[in-house]
């Protein structure tokens, strides 16, 4: 299914989907660039700033609502 048709999908608001990614400062920002080039975001300001992870220490974490 491409993005055209997913934004189509109705989505109330307390439904959206949480993608969690937690690791070092440099694999989360990797990842959240890896899902902007593969286009799985159209921006990179769907993700929650950076933020130590509270249950794993020395490891960072982001969320992207979907």
């Amino acid at each position: 299914m491409t993005t055209e048709f997913n934004e189509l999908l109705p989505v109330p608001p307390a439904e959206k989907v949480q993608i969690w990614i937690i690791g070092t400062r440099e694999q989360v920002k990797h990842t959240i660039n890896e899902f902007y080039v593969k286009q799985l975001v159209s921006d990179r300001v769907h993700f929650m700033p950076i933020v130590p992870a509270p249950f794993a220490q020395g490891k960072f974490m982001t969320v992207l609502e979907r």
